[in-house]
């Protein structure tokens, strides 16, 4: 008979009670405690086990659970007895912000207002006790629809409190999924207005808090201090790139094996690695999705578990807005192959726009990439004698330090590579124009089909991207339009080398496809937005940049390969707005 796995709980306490398959991460509790850290923020992808941990740490620390020994027993935290005596000994304040969605910002700040109401009725029992006074007591009324920022922003500081007078002792705060609302706000446009008020919660919950013993926070991505945690040097942060905490998130592939015997499975065990392994979280290079694992566990059948509509879509806008070398990368990173690219695990959403550095870290931190330094193991194995003069003697920077930042991404696994294939993908979802027509038009250099095609797509896809947001000028929307062609003609990268803004003759080329059979043609793309000081209308602009490829011998680099001028074809792409023209 096999355990049953209860999908979705997150419930620590509905897990042990029922006896439901789980796997044993109270090592965390003796970890975390021993760490003694004030404030400890804690990133991890989603579907990680941050709620299920974060509801473990309540139901042991809390002393609404004094006495609940059955909930640890037989696990590896029991076996301690100075924890055995910890458990149940503090007041806890437990919230989550994981519910917290909505497209403006009226809609999360009352969301959040409602959550931290929710939080006080819990605790109403508070009032009958004498050891609060009149003040303390009057501020649960203050705690309603309709407050304002300020006794919002000091209300988990004044439950703190009231729980101190109440119980004689500091407060363990916990707050589960703390960037779910800024997520919401970065991508529907807000997030100016709601970081002054997150910034003064998050203050007077963490830094000003005197009543606060440790907390806890967890997310999936590490907010730039500059955003929300502005003069907070009582933070501790573990990212994925971190060794503290780097097997309590995740199955390590000794507890997959484990559970697979348990579950009669252990055969399949080459084929679960190559679909759900590959996480890397400090020097642990073996850490599975659990969800995805528990999935598999309880079908028997392998799929895409991890699929998440919210991230994906902002991972999706994120590359489809990018750049065309980001797109390239993209490419690259479909094809299983690696990409060396400089990076910080601090998000600093305000320049996601602008920063593709930035968008690697968020990709990395929301599970889609594993990141390894590149030099880690060549630096290990150098010999004396290949080591520079200035490694030896230390007086300049050496190439490990010049590289600190540097990583080698890769998309972590078949599950994600099928989701990050799947997001591209959706870009050209119309049933009516699919994107593989327009590969096929391309090829058989059917202008008219093309520019049908990219006319409808236009309509659809680019009413949902702002293409001159980006503060570099003039070339923002070609940059945008030759980006957007690139996602089209990825699935071409079977038969062309596709090459993007590469010098060719006497100047660089927007894309270049070269054959990689002698029996197909090359085509040497250039995109232009609609000039009206210098054009007439987009017929004017399809001509220059036609002109531009015969005047600036974009052909050169093809020629030098081989191919000669009539297996070479020109397309000029015109753009205005929504309206494209191809010639």
């Amino acid at each position: 008979m096999y355990p049953v796995v209860s999908i979705g709980t997150q419930d620590f306490e509905y897990i042990r009670k029922n006896h439901y398959f789980y796997v044993d991460k109270t090592d965390f509790i003796h970890e975390w405690w021993e760490n003694g850290d004030t404030v400890t923020l804690i990133t991890r992808p989603r579907r990680f086990g941050k709620t299920l941990t974060m509801s473990m740490l309540e139901l042991f620390f809390s002393n609404q659970y004094a006495g609940r020994t059955e909930l640890f027993e037989g696990l590896s935290v029991w076996e301690d007895e100075k924890y055995r005596q910890l458990q149940g000994s503090w007041p806890v304040i437990f919230i989550s912000f994981a519910g917290i969605k909505g497209n403006t910002y009226e809609e999360i700040r009352e969301s959040m207002i409602q959550t931290i109401i929710d939080l006080y009725a819990k605790y109403r029992y508070l009032l009958e006790s004498d050891a609060l006074n009149q003040q303390e007591k009057e501020y649960f009324d203050y705690v309603k629809p309709g407050m304002s920022d300020t006794v919002a922003a000091m209300a988990l500081h004044r439950l703190a409190i009231c729980m101190y007078r109440y119980y004689g002792k500091k407060v363990i705060i916990l707050l589960d999924e703390y960037d779910t609302p800024l997520h919401e706000a970065y991508a529907y446009d807000f997030w100016d207005k709601l970081i002054p008020f997150i910034s003064k919660l998050f203050n007077c919950t963490f830094k000003t808090n005197l009543y606060m013993e440790r907390s806890v926070l967890t997310g999936i991505t590490r907010v730039s201090n500059e955003s929300v945690f502005s003069d907070m040097n009582n933070l501790e942060v573990v990212m994925t790139t971190s060794c503290k905490y780097e097997s309590a998130f995740g199955f390590t592939e000794a507890e997959v094996c484990d559970a697979l015997e348990v579950f009669g499975l252990s055969d399949q065990l080459g084929v679960v690695r190559y679909w759900y392994d590959g996480f890397c979280f400090g020097n642990r290079k073996d850490i599975y999705n659990p969800w995805s694992i528990t999935k598999y566990l309880d079908s028997g059948k392998f799929g895409t578990y991890w699929a998440n509509t919210s991230s994906n879509k902002l991972v999706g806008k994120l590359i489809q807005e990018g750049s065309p070398e980001l797109k390239m990368d993209a490419e690259v990173l479909l094809a299983g192959n690696a990409i060396q690219r400089s990076l910080e695990e601090e998000i600093v959403f305000d320049q996601l726009d602008e920063s593709e550095s930035s968008v690697w870290s968020l990709l990395l931190a929301t599970g889609y990439l594993r990141a390894e330094h590149p030099l880690a193991s060549h630096e290990n194995g150098k010999t004396e004698n290949e080591k520079s003069e200035s490694e030896k003697s230390g007086n300049e920077e050496s190439e490990s330090e010049k590289s600190e930042n540097e990583y080698v991404l890769s998309l972590t696994n078949l599950e994600i590579k099928k989701e990050f294939r799947k997001i591209i993908q959706r870009w050209f979802a119309n049933p009516s124009a699919r994107y593989n027509d327009f590969i096929k038009a391309l090829l058989l250099e059917d202008v008219d089909f093309m520019n049908r095609y990219m006319n409808q797509v236009a309509l659809q896809t680019f009413s949902f991207f702002d293409t001159g947001k980006q503060p570099s000028g003039e070339t923002d929307p070609e940059r945008f339009y030759h980006g957007f062609v690139l996602g089209l003609i990825v699935d071409l990268a079977d038969r062309y080398l596709i090459k993007s803004n590469r010098e060719s003759g006497l100047g660089r080329y927007d894309v270049v496809l070269e054959p990689l059979r002698s029996d197909l043609k090359a085509y040497v793309l250039e995109f232009k937005v609609f000039n009206p000081a210098k054009e007439k209308n987009l017929d004017e602009t399809v001509k220059n940049a036609l002109s531009q490829i015969e005047k600036m011998k974009y052909d050169t680099e093809l020629l030098a390969r081989g191919i000669s001028a009539d297996r070479i074809s020109h397309y000029g792409f015109a753009f205005e707005g929504k309206h494209v023209l191809i010639g």
